[in-house]
């Protein structure tokens, strides 16, 4: 049985990762590489690898292709761990350049063209520009300060606050109505980074006018079906339907309690083993295939959420860990993938806006901004402020035009969306009962983490207090610093590293990658990364 020694077998650290999205994957990826000195055993309750990031099957004569990507569908080009596991199993990422729709009529502006809600701004814009300025220049002062207080010290309108800045905050760093609790250094190097700032340079008269080069993931449910094949090859034992239900011990050994979940069709398990029944089979025992069983490792990787990896350590959780992982806020949200054109044209602006274009902003001539708006307008990125509380988001993406698979010349009547409600304690906010019942493709729940600048206080600078102990525990995924694939990705391999795994040499001579896993490396486990060491 898997996580028991055999006297035969040399001694080689059998270790568990709990979780196969990006992070476990790439932390068993690290360890299997060294298969003199590792046993991996990799589980997942789900029934496929991949987390947050999969396909979905649509109809491919209706949209142009037969899949789509839901969940994580792409992300910013330094993305360089990712690219690296793309390329290695076979798969190639694909460019885009972002536009984005914000608002409807007298409030709507984009990254296109002008419009009346810009020209109106013009000073604010100005004194913005210079708000950033300072914060760059006081960045430790400013990163614990929120958002929504940095603004109000620069005197700036709730009107621009609400319909201008937290939109394009909210749409990168995915963290919707959390957005005003953010750190100010979040938002400061949004505009600032040449690297990391997707709206950098700030445009003084426009705010922003490039269009920020993006990229568009492949096949997420074949490329992680492709990783899953490559790790059991290298020895790795993946199983899937697998769910850690409790850690019982972390000394001398780990030993946890397994159960096994029935597969779903799609693959998605719920929680509950009856849940997946008719609800007139609901009262039936369960299986006795279900029966927990105890399983013994000399270490193991949560590559999980935060609250739920408190929740597997249960008495076994230290006094840091209780503090640390409690720390943690999140929200659940939920997306409806559809294809109802009527709910998008009545709360979002799809097409070129006429009557809100302006020709001139601040005195500069924008008739070839305007030109290109008609003819080239395909908003990707959409947001919609909530009637009576405009610091409340809704966002959807027009995944047509953003999923290079799809077809981008469809009439709007064939494109798929994917509109997302944020946080379930709005829910008397949400209009999601108005979309047409016959034209929803799929829903899916998610529990995100919210970036409240106290994760930057007392979650972030004591990862490496987590991570460096004696309780065998390692902690990776994307919520030990911020909410992105990349970062996931990351994550698992400062695990396996720490662990004694390698970190892969063709991205040692990456001298960006090596950067930010260096850096990682060095906050979330207080480790200094060495090229080469094996």
């Amino acid at each position: 049985m898997a996580g028991r020694r055999s006297d035969a077998a040399p001694a080689r650290k059998r270790i568990l990762v709990v979780g196969a999205g990006a992070a476990g994957m790439a932390c068993a990826d690290g360890l299997s590489k060294r298969t003199d000195k590792f046993e991996v055993t990799l589980i997942d309750a789900q029934g496929y690898c991949g987390g947050q990031m999969f396909s979905i099957p649509i109809e491919g004569k209706k949209y142009g292709a037969p899949w789509m990507n839901q969940g994580v569908q792409g992300g910013s080009y330094i993305y360089h761990h990712t690219f690296h596991h793309f390329h290695k199993m076979g798969f190639e990422a694909a460019p885009v350049d972002l536009q984005v729709s914000f608002g409807k009529y007298d409030k709507f502006w984009t990254n296109v063209f002008p419009t009346q809600l810009v020209e109106k701004h013009q000073a604010e814009i100005k004194r913005f520009h210079r708000a950033i300025k300072i914060m760059r220049a006081f960045e430790v002062f400013f990163a614990v300060i929120p958002i929504k207080i940095s603004l109000k010290m620069f005197f700036l309108s709730d009107e621009f606050i609400n319909y201008m800045i937290y939109p394009s905050l909210a749409l990168f760093l995915g963290t919707g109505n959390a957005t005003p609790d953010l750190s100010s250094v979040m938002m400061e190097r949004l505009y600032t980074s040449p690297t990391y700032g997707m709206w950098y340079p700030i445009d003084p008269k426009s705010l922003s006018s490039n269009l920020p080069p993006m990229v568009v993931f492949p096949e997420a449910s074949e490329f992680y079906k492709t990783w899953q094949a490559e790790l059991e090859s290298r020895g790795v034992n993946v199983r899937l339907n697998t769910e850690l239900t409790q850690v019982l011990q972390r000394s001398p050994t780990v030993k946890v309690a397994l159960k096994p979940r029935r597969e779903q069709a799609d693959k998605h398990n719920p929680a509950a083993a009856t849940e997946d029944l008719p609800d007139m089979y609901a009262p039936q025992p369960v299986d006795q295939d279900l029966a927990e069983t105890v399983e013994e490792y000399d270490e193991i990787v949560l590559c999980c959420l935060a609250d739920t990896s408190k929740r597997l350590l249960g008495k076994t959780a230290r006094w840091i860990e209780k503090f640390v992982l409690g720390a943690t806020k999140w929200s659940d949200d939920v997306t409806v993938t559809h294809n109802d054109l009527d709910y998008i044209r009545k709360y979002y602006t799809i097409e070129f806006d006429e009557q809100q274009k302006v020709d001139t902003v601040g005195g500069r001539d924008e008739s070839e901004r305007i030109k290109r708006g008609r003819t080239d307008f395909k908003p990707m990125y959409l947001i919609k402020q909530v009637p009576g509380d405009p610091r409340k988001l809704e966002m959807c993406f027009d995944c047509n035009a953003f999923q290079v698979q799809l077809d981008q010349d469809a009439p709007l009547e064939n494109h798929v969306f994917q509109t997302i409600f944020l946080n379930k304690k709005h829910q008397h906010t949400w209009t999601i009962d108005e979309i047409k019942k016959d034209k929803i493709v799929r829903v899916d729940w998610w529990h995100q983490l919210c970036h409240a600048w106290t994760h930057y206080v007392f979650v972030v600078p004591l990862m490496w207090a987590l991570n460096r102990n004696g309780a065998h525990t390692t902690f990776a995924a994307a919520w030990t610093l911020v909410n992105a694939h990349e970062l996931a990705i990351i994550s698992g391999h400062a695990a396996a590293y720490k662990l004694g795994g390698e970190y892969p040499k063709e991205l040692e001579k990456d001298d960006f990658a090596t950067l930010c896993f260096r850096l990682y490396l060095l906050i979330a486990h207080g480790r200094w990364f060495t090229r080469s060491r094996a």
